[in-house]
């Protein structure tokens, strides 16, 4: 049966009224009694790692990179020719001065001094005869049986045959310090090298080669460069007293050696306004070696009750530096701050915290201010000087 069109208007009016009426039954099943909804639930607390800023007293320290040089080193070389007989040292052996290093075939050079000591004999035997023959003639002379020119052409030959003594003592001196030269000697405590010239070589006293080295390494020198600024802060530490200088690893993170500034070079470099210092170490354990790159510290100064944080935990923005500070509700403060002195594992504030703060370190990236933190504590390092 086919509806007129009021008849159909009104069946779909009726319709969406008992649409209408189910709609709100639903809303007042899911919200008896007028109830609300629950609110929002807030975001999680974003996980941070986080350090306390403490007052210390803080070592002032001036980086530059140096290398290690031996405190002596001597190319050991032949001052007389000859076969290299033998070495009477290893490789790598720890020598005191005056002991044997190597052996020249020394038969030549004690030839040469039984020569001397022989013309020594017969230049003696000659003048104990002039002299005798003088004796004679100025005997004579008085008697006048001898005249007084033979006595003085006596006289001459006496002192011929002296200044040929004299000559031949010379000659021995010569011959017994070249024969010396055949035993090689350490001048000084140090270590030995690797050999430069295998035994039964010839080896000549104009060679510029050499046969070994002898290094000093206990102590030891560093030699590194500094910005000139740091010159005055130097000269005034050193008018004070010893200045320390700390010798570490070229990753910045062993410390080789401790060690005492011996003193700046006597110039500026023009052409890197830094200059050069040389510092002396112990070295004890081995642990320097010539020819090592290092990274030296210097200590010009302490800074003392100084309010620290670790390097990570400075941030760097539009306004200069600032830190997230944590509050005690667990979200984080932005606090600007200044610093003095900063390495890469701590730094010195001087405005912005007085101590006893926590900062965050690690996770900045995410946070902002007003932000909740799920702080945890990070085990550092003590900051290394």
């Amino acid at each position: 049966m086919q509806l007129s069109a009021p008849r159909l208007a009104l069946r779909l009016g009726l319709a969406a009224a008992g649409i209408g009426a189910l709609v709100v039954g639903a809303i007042a099943v899911a919200a008896p009694h007028g109830r609300a909804a629950p609110p929002d639930v807030p975001a999680p607390a974003v996980p941070a790692f986080t350090a306390p800023a403490t007052r210390q007293d803080v070592p002032i320290l001036a980086s530059g990179v140096g290398t290690v040089q031996a405190y002596q080193s001597v190319l050991v070389r032949s001052r007389v020719d000859g076969e290299l007989e033998r070495y009477a040292v290893t490789e790598g052996q720890d020598v005191k001065q005056g002991d044997l290093i190597a052996v020249i075939d020394p038969r030549p050079y004690q030839a040469i001094l039984d020569q001397a000591r022989a013309r020594l004999a017969q230049d003696q035997a000659q003048l104990a005869d002039a002299r005798l023959d003088l004796a004679r003639y100025q005997s004579l002379a008085r008697q006048s049986f001898a005249p007084v020119q033979q006595v003085d052409t006596q006289r001459a030959l006496v002192d011929q045959d002296t200044a040929a003594i004299a000559g031949d003592a010379a000659s021995i001196e010569a011959a017994q310090l070249n024969l010396s030269f055949c035993q090689i000697t350490a001048p000084f405590d140090g270590r030995v090298g690797l050999r430069l010239v295998d035994p039964g070589n010839l080896v000549h006293a104009t060679d510029t080669t050499g046969i070994i080295t002898i290094t000093e390494i206990h102590p030891i020198s560093v030699t590194f460069t500094l910005p000139q600024e740091e010159l005055p802060r130097v000269q005034t530490d050193m008018a004070h007293g010893n200045a320390p200088v700390l010798a570490y690893s070229s990753d910045n993170r062993t410390l080789l050696g401790k060690g005492t500034l011996l003193t700046p070079d006597n110039t500026i470099d023009t052409s890197t306004g830094t200059i050069r210092l040389k510092a002396t170490f112990p070295n004890q354990n081995n642990r320097l070696w010539p020819g090592q790159f290092i990274n030296a510290r210097l200590q010009t100064g302490v800074a003392h009750d100084a309010v620290t944080i670790p390097g990570a935990a400075v941030e760097h923005g539009e306004n200069g530096l600032y830190v997230f500070v944590v509050q005690p509700d667990s979200t984080v403060a932005v606090r600007n701050i200044s610093v003095g002195y900063q390495t890469g594992a701590l730094a010195i504030v001087t405005a912005g915290l007085s101590g006893g703060e926590t900062v965050v370190v690690n996770g900045q990236s995410r946070l902002e201010a007003g932000t909740r933190v799920a702080a945890r504590t990070r085990q550092t390092d003590s900051p290394s000087p």
